[in-house]
């Protein structure tokens, strides 16, 4: 049984901002641009990674290694015992795993990177919104004021109206971690 419907139809791709259009067309072609830049040796990370990721991977894991067991323990007649003690084999998958370990760590250094730049993008934004709210909040409570509202008796008016440096915000969440973790 299919769930129900919306009751808000989703909105057509066709609806969205020019802003909102135009910043989405915009990362993707920043990603597009870190994605041509990467060395090749990333890229080879990156599709050996990939590939390692998928079903497709386990399967032939599954076939390959099935395979060995099965032979090794002599259950396909015709086929010699090449490998009895699976010594080969775990030797075989202890070098697999450091070299997969080692392409997902590059990968990883990769994403983690990009996930940065995306983090400082995120945070310089919302310190530049903070910034344009506390001008909007001033010149909504000069307007207020001019129509006879006292708007700025508001404790809470008064705060947003302060600047927010962000250096104070990340000391005091600094000062609130060490003591959280003196405790």
């Amino acid at each position: 049984m299919l769930p129900p419907s919306p009751t808000v139809p989703p909105p057509n791709p066709n609806s969205l901002s020019t802003a909102l259009t135009r910043n989405i067309r915009a990362l993707e072609e920043r990603r597009r641009r870190e994605a041509a830049s990467a060395s090749w040796e990333e890229r080879v990370a990156q599709t050996i990674t990939r590939f390692t990721g998928s079903m497709r991977f386990v399967y032939i894991h599954l076939a390959l290694y099935g395979a060995w067991i099965l032979v090794n323990v002599g259950l396909v007649p015709g086929i010699p015992k090449f490998d009895p003690s699976f010594v080969i084999l775990a030797m075989e998958a202890s070098v697999e795993a450091i070299f997969l370990s080692t392409f997902v760590l590059i990968s990883q250094n990769r994403m983690a990177a990009a996930a940065d730049k995306r983090a400082d993008l995120d945070l310089q934004i919302s310190i530049l919104a903070e910034h344009e709210l506390t001008k909007l909040s001033e010149l909504v409570v000069t307007i207020a004021e001019r129509m006879g509202i006292k708007a700025n008796a508001d404790p809470e008016i008064q705060e947003v109206q302060q600047d927010v440096a962000a250096e104070a915000v990340l000391d005091e969440i600094e000062a609130q971690q060490g003591r959280t973790q003196g405790n």
